[in-house]
């Protein structure tokens, strides 16, 4: 009974069967992001600008769970970290690229808008490859540089609202995403310290209510309010990382006099 693992007739030991990989689980989550990044790029070449700019959020929203189940299964791996940082390269730099160049930055003329949108994908290949190995001091609860994900989020809700309410007008709008782009590409490669999302545990709770409070607001205004709550958002989530490097900025002159 003891050596039920052996053939019955030949008494050798029967091969284990073996187990699915648990890294397996949290990289097909990093695979569907990956591959919401491409039907996003499709839809924008087919001029489906607000298809594209749900597909962004739909990756996000994988790029958010594939790191999630990683930890909740204990299988973070490097081969999980460099499959998150190509489809993270997908989705938010390729698709926000092209998208914001299909929107609005084609008609500024083929040159100006392709090295303007391309600054997207080469802030976020350095954001990325800078992330992964942590040069600038990275902590749990921080990110050294506007994280990639809130770049391609600005640029989703930027261009859902924009599709939904026509409140500029052609030139308004190329010179708006023109300068929406460079502000971008420019945060993701800067030393700005942006804050993470807090964890949804009774931990975090407790030990930082107004934030998650805060958070759960926001969530409510975009599930009502949709891509304008969302873009709104996004630029607060970005004023208050760079009022907050300014104030530690200030900080450490006054007490280094």
């Amino acid at each position: 009974m003891k050596d039920d693992k052996r053939n019955d007739e030949t008494g050798e030991r029967k091969p284990s069967i073996p187990l699915v990989s648990r890294t397996v689980v949290p990289s097909v989550f990093s695979v569907m992001n990956m591959v919401c990044g491409y039907v996003a790029i499709v839809m924008s070449g087919a001029d489906q600008f607000v298809a594209a700019g749900w597909f962004i959020i739909l990756a996000a929203f994988f790029d958010t769970f594939d790191g999630f189940v990683a930890r909740m299964t204990n299988a973070a791996s490097k081969f999980g970290i460099e499959l998150d940082s190509l489809s993270d390269l997908v989705s938010f730099g390729a698709a926000p690229a092209y998208l914001v160049y299909k929107f609005g930055l084609e008609d500024t003329g083929a040159v100006v808008g392709v090295i303007l949108s391309s600054m997207l994908v080469v802030g976020s290949g350095l954001r990325l490859a800078r992330f992964n190995i942590g040069v600038l001091g990275y902590r749990k609860d921080s990110f050294s540089g506007l994280p990639t994900p809130a770049q391609a989020l600005t640029v989703a809700g930027f261009v859902l609202w924009m599709s939904a309410e026509q409140v500029l007008s052609q030139y308004q709008l190329q010179n708006t995403l023109a300068l929406l782009t460079v502000v971008l590409a420019v945060l993701m490669v800067s030393r700005v310290h942006y804050s993470a999302l807090p964890k949804p545990t009774m931990d975090t709770v407790r030990e930082r209510p107004v934030q998650t409070v805060f958070y759960i607001a926001v969530f409510f205004c975009v599930l009502i309010y949709q891509a304008k709550a969302l873009f709104v958002a996004m630029l607060l989530y970005i004023l208050l990382g760079v009022l907050k490097s300014l104030s530690l900025f200030f900080r450490e002159l006054v007490f280094q006099r």
